[in-house]
């Protein structure tokens, strides 16, 4: 798999051939001395619990992971908060509005996309949502259901964090709701 550094063989800035490695995480132009780093990328994870303590479980439409377990979520677009991406997230994957936020803690991921690794840093928010309607798939959803917490297996979730997110979440659920 390709690191995302390794598509700029020319400097962004001035278009210099030999845009080299300065670091683990970055790349300088040995002309103009510009240095492009490779950051994590903001993402959200929505964490929906219903009256029941049923939680709101995906199923992935696209790759990475294809035809896996998820939680509803994405990436943070720019100037945009992470209480704002998440809402927007869980509106446009279920059509659910969400009424409250709450930060819960967040974890590192590689999500493959387009050949290369894209670090993420995923933020787990707990979401309280408007329970008016039921949750349809939409976006990159294929399927949307509500699954009884003591029956969460985190090995069905395909992405590394949610996996990781969702065992967490299974331990510490009653804490947490």
């Amino acid at each position: 798999m390709k690191h995302p550094l390794d598509i700029f063989g020319y400097c962004p800035r001035c278009g210099t051939e030999g845009f080299a490695i300065n670091d683990f995480k970055s790349k300088r132009c040995p002309k103009c001395d510009f240095v492009l780093y490779f950051n994590a990328a903001a993402a959200t994870v929505a964490v929906i619990v219903n009256d029941r303590g049923e939680l709101l479980v995906a199923r992935r439409a696209k790759e990475p992971a294809k035809g896996t377990l998820d939680l509803p979520g994405g990436f943070v677009d720019s100037f945009e908060t992470g209480e704002e991406a998440v809402t927007r997230e869980v509106l446009e994957e279920t059509g659910l509005a969400v009424s409250e936020t709450k930060y819960l803690f967040s974890l590192p991921n590689k999500y493959i996309y387009s050949g290369f690794e894209v670090h993420t840093l995923d933020l787990f928010f707990l979401c309280r949502i408007e329970a008016t309607e039921l949750p349809k798939a939409n976006d990159d959803v294929a399927e949307l259901f509500w699954m009884p917490t003591e029956n969460i297996d985190p090995a069905l979730f395909g992405l590394q964090s949610i996996s990781k997110g969702v065992a967490i979440l299974k331990e510490k659920i009653k804490e947490i709701i």
